[in-house]
């Protein structure tokens, strides 16, 4: 059977729906998975067993490029000779919609209650419900497996094996990785200032912690609050832009991820390892708890249907329950 997964973005949803792909390969060893993705996350795809192909488009730059949606919609026609038995558009968008639809005849995906942009239900053949604000990796798992016959329950997701993978990572990770300390991943930024947990805070964390915390950047302010850090305290080191597939492999072997609601802090989950997320103006449903990862949620009331961007409440979580939850977690 062939089936093409339609998830272009962001990071952390991407992450969320590849934990699906370990049970639909177990209930169906023989399917050929194919996966669509925006160019700039398919590194965290990669080295996947369970996918056959990773298929780039580059969406984004439409906006400044309009003539490229022809070399788009060409690339995605020929893909489409690969005459998929079902695709499935994990997304939920007109846009991803529409990618579904040039890539073959016999589409799956939310059903128009389910999803923001209501019009891209139209495109689907086959039609799932899963409400729009439960947890967002139940409702990635069910979109992907349901049409498909496939159930994948809550306790499989609990029990799930790592699923990001990586080979021939930046070697100079290893530099930073203390034998004698714990290592602490600290992700201090997002797509929204809002989201983003003080700066200063996270200093009072790792001083408080004295282990080696590393801090990973993505954007020149990044870079500069994560400079403006090391400079507080020498329990923190500024680690060099990293690409996807070497990120995945410093949080493998760190033995701790403290950072806001964004795709880096999802990853830790994906992987495994102990990790706390800070929310603010999001959801704490995006994510699965465990015995190793955490949440901490500011005191604001969040509407997932309409999420507020002027909600800076993350900066009211006291850094002394980020502290006490890391020691916890540091034990396992």
């Amino acid at each position: 059977m062939k089936i093409a997964i339609v998830k272009l973005s962001a990071l952390g949803d991407i992450v969320h729906a590849m934990v699906a792909l370990q049970f639909i390969k177990a209930a169906i060893p023989t399917a050929h998975i194919d996966w669509i993705v925006e160019e700039r996350f398919a590194e965290v795809l990669s080295h996947n067993p369970h996918i056959d192909n990773i298929i780039t488009v580059n969406l984004k730059a439409l906006k400044t490029n309009k003539w490229g949606v022809f070399a788009q919609v060409k690339a995605l026609r020929q893909q489409a000779q690969q005459q998929y038995d079902l695709v499935i558009d994990a997304q939920g968008l007109i846009k991803s919609a529409v990618v579904a639809t040039l890539l073959g005849k016999h589409r799956a995906g939310f059903d128009a209650k389910s999803i923001r942009e209501k019009a891209a239900a139209w495109f689907y053949q086959v039609k799932v419900a899963c409400a729009y604000d439960a947890n967002t990796i139940d409702r990635n798992a069910t979109v992907l497996s349901k049409p498909l016959g496939v159930t994948i329950t809550p306790e499989q997701i609990h029990d799930k094996a790592p699923f990001l993978f990586f080979k021939a990572e930046d070697q100079r990770i290893y530099d930073f990785l203390s034998p004698d300390k714990r290592n602490i991943v600290l992700v201090i930024g997002s797509t929204w200032e809002s989201r983003n947990y003080p700066a200063d805070k996270f200093v009072k964390v790792a001083e408080a912690l004295q282990q080696n915390c590393l801090v990973i950047w993505g954007s020149p302010e990044e870079q500069a609050k994560a400079e403006w850090m090391a400079q507080q305290t020498d329990t923190i080191k500024v680690l060099p832009r990293l690409d996807l597939n070497s990120l995945k492999a410093l949080i493998a072997k760190a033995d701790l991820l403290i950072g806001n609601d964004t795709g880096p802090t999802h990853m830790a989950w994906g992987l495994n390892i102990p990790s706390i997320t800070l929310f603010g103006p999001t959801p704490v449903s995006r994510v699965y708890q465990t015995d190793i990862n955490k949440v901490l949620k500011s005191p604001s009331v969040v509407n997932p249907f309409k999420l507020n961007k002027q909600d800076f409440s993350i900066q009211e979580i006291d850094e002394n329950e980020v502290i006490q939850l890391a020691e916890s977690l540091l034990q396992y």
